[in-house]
């Protein structure tokens, strides 16, 4: 008889533990309707994901937010809204786009970028960029026969800068006096280019120089050796820019395979 009550008052306790347990594995339950904690840590992985990570004392607003969302759809599904078409057709593009979102998260984790690659991708860089640096000024007008005006001016004694600053069309440069900082000649058209690495330090161009944009007087103020980022500070934006140019390559692979009718 003692065996008995003892089992009893055991299967007692499990039956009533087992609501409390249950309880503890949602956040809310909503007119009748659990709010599971799983929900919460969704939307906290989703916002993660996005570069939004939740910190601990953000969590109670987490979960208001999920009872929230529960309480509105509780209230769109009474008025039979999740019955209309357009419900349908939203949902069907919102399930596409979490299916090619986890496929394209799952071809990054079969395909990472390896050292091997960002350091090749470093090597061009470096092989495009090497060589001499530039600063320049440059004043920048619209006929010849205003730059020509201009280099008299500049004969006569007048500032470069000054003169940039007034009459420059360049309203970047011009407005800092024709600086264009330090710069491959590469950057620049080619006319420009190859009247500028013509130039000693602190030599002015003996003609004005014409480009697509209009007519240059340029002025180098320094020359030096390119100061090149080390690979370890430009490692992640070469990441990047590798990861982007692979998931464009297996997208257009993925489109040449398909049979489109």
């Amino acid at each position: 008889m003692k065996k008995q009550l003892l089992q009893a008052v055991a299967a007692a306790a499990l039956l009533g533990a087992l609501p409390v347990a249950a309880l503890a594995q949602n956040v809310a339950v909503v007119n009748g309707k659990p709010v599971p904690q799983s929900r919460v840590d969704a939307l906290a992985k989703q916002l993660a994901a996005a570069g939004r990570p939740v910190p601990p004392e953000m969590t109670p607003q987490l979960k208001d937010e999920v009872v929230t969302r529960e309480i509105f759809m509780q209230e769109a599904k009474k008025k039979g809204l999740d019955t209309t078409e357009d419900y349908k057709e939203q949902l069907e593009l919102a399930r596409q786009a979490i299916l090619i979102r986890q496929l394209f998260d799952a071809y990054r984790k079969e395909h990472p970028i390896t050292d091997a690659q960002v350091q090749a991708e470093y090597d061009k860089f470096v092989a495009a960029n090497s060589g001499k640096e530039y600063k320049a000024r440059h004043i920048l007008v619209e006929t010849e026969d205003q730059a020509k005006k201009i280099m008299a001016d500049l004969k006569k004694g007048a500032k470069f800068e000054d003169i940039a600053k007034k009459q420059s069309k360049d309203p970047g440069s011009g407005a800092k006096g024709g600086d264009l900082d330090w710069a491959n000649p590469s950057s620049f058209v080619p006319e420009f280019s190859e009247a500028m690495i013509k130039l000693k330090k602190g030599e002015t161009t003996p003609e004005p120089v014409k480009s697509q944009f209009g007519w240059h007087i340029i002025r180098v103020d320094d020359i030096r050796q390119a100061q090149l980022p080390k690979l370890e500070e430009v490692k992640p934006q070469i990441t990047q820019q590798l990861e982007q140019q692979q998931m464009q390559q297996y997208q257009e692979e993925l489109r040449a395979k398909a049979k489109v009718e």
